[in-house]
């Protein structure tokens, strides 16, 4: 059966009404498949010194990425072969992590199109649209080798942290988990402080509610603990996918209940539910299905799965749009949902092709490094 990834309007599953989840998670509609159960949580344990891993040999196909050979004919594909790549990282070496959402594996892809190597594999539930969700680095990376994650367990959506090759340890537990909308934005902002952006599990009221962690942009610090007055900067969001730093906001994307997608600025203490503040971009559904944000000086790139391109929007020193927004890639890779600068000021983009959703290629779903052109300080069109 085709999996939900974007929400809205005929995209959407049935809505499954989910009852009192709240910041321990309770009881709901969601029936676990995955590897984790319902035990008790204790104080996560000390994190491991940074690891290096071994060379491991380059997955196969056509389930894993491909070499170099496969992809010479198209300079901007670094990685092909794999299945809904979600998230993404940059390393210090300019190489990137990529996560899939279904099977939580981690591997590391190159810019210069060496083959793939993969890394470790996330325990994950996949039910729905969960699973690996999200990816951010530690702001400390060259010193503690800490990758976060955003990821579904059977009982709760959740953050963890680990060295890559090492084991996850919870950093954020209890985030409302369902069927749809479990959200996965993770962002470390200038201060270090970790903004991670949820979903309402298809319960709007969730959102709304100040004590669920549902429908929120959470922020805390790297131990998972509240930063400022608590850990909701902002309420009323549905599926909060992406989360970007402009110069001097934050932003989200995001789904309103009019059934297009959003882009919001996040504030402490809004509320963009159906009586809060307006968004900054708004795109019609069958346009959308943003997954993915990057900030670059004046413009935002947004990965619009259901739009099949990466959406530039320029912003003026208020944040408000300046112009329509310009289409990029248009049509020439399919859904693009991760979308990360890299200090090169080159974009990293996934695919989601393989989600039950798109029609993938032979070499899909994959992995792309790519300079978005430009044309002078009006446009990078």
């Amino acid at each position: 059966m085709a999996r939900r990834t974007t929400g809205t309007g005929a995209r959407r599953w049935a809505v499954v009404t989910l009852g009192c989840l709240l910041l321990a998670g309770c009881g709901s509609g969601y029936e676990p498949s995955g590897p984790f159960r319902d035990v008790p949580q204790g104080q996560p344990p000390q994190v491991a010194p940074p690891t290096t891993p071994g060379p491991v040999p380059a997955p196969g196909a056509p389930s894993t990425p491909g070499t170099e050979d496969e992809q010479e004919g198209d300079p901007n594909v670094v990685a092909t072969g794999l299945t809904v790549p979600t998230g993404l990282v940059v390393l210090p070496d300019g190489s990137a992590v990529v996560g899939e959402r279904d099977s939580g594996r981690l591997l590391q892809v190159f810019p210069d199109r060496s083959p793939a190597r993969e890394l470790m594999t996330l325990p994950v539930d996949a039910g729905g649209d969960g699973g690996l969700l999200g990816l951010a680095l530690s702001p400390t990376f060259a010193e503690d080798g800490l990758v976060y994650a955003y990821l579904s367990t059977a009982t709760d959506n959740r953050v963890v942290r680990f060295p890559l090759g090492g084991t996850p340890n919870p950093v954020l537990t209890g985030i409302p988990r369902g069927e749809v909308d479990n959200g996965g934005g993770l962002l470390f902002g200038p201060d270090a402080t970790l903004y991670v952006g949820t979903g309402d599990t298809g319960d709007p009221a969730l959102a709304e509610d100040p004590v669920s962690l549902a429908g929120k942009v959470l922020a805390v610090d790297v131990f998972g603990q509240p930063v400022g007055a608590g850990p909701v900067v902002s309420r009323g969001h549905q599926d909060v996918t992406a989360l970007c730093q402009g110069p001097l906001q934050l932003y989200a994307t995001d789904e309103a209940r009019s059934g297009d997608d959003v882009l919001d600025a996040v504030t402490p203490g809004g509320d963009v539910g159906p009586d809060g503040a307006d968004p900054v971009l708004s795109v019609p559904a069958d346009e959308g299905g943003l997954g993915g944000c990057a900030v670059s000086g004046p413009y935002v790139f947004l990965g619009a799965m259901d739009g099949r391109q990466v959406r530039v929007t320029q912003l003026d020193g208020s944040g408000d749009m300046v112009g329509d927004p310009q289409p990029f890639l248009a049509d020439q890779y399919g859904r693009l949902r991760t979308v990360v600068l890299d200090p090169s000021g080159a974009l990293w983009i996934t695919t989601s092709n393989r989600d039950g959703i798109g029609v993938p290629e032979e070499d899909d779903d994959r992995v792309l490094r790519v300079l978005p052109p430009s044309s002078g300080s009006e446009s990078p069109l």
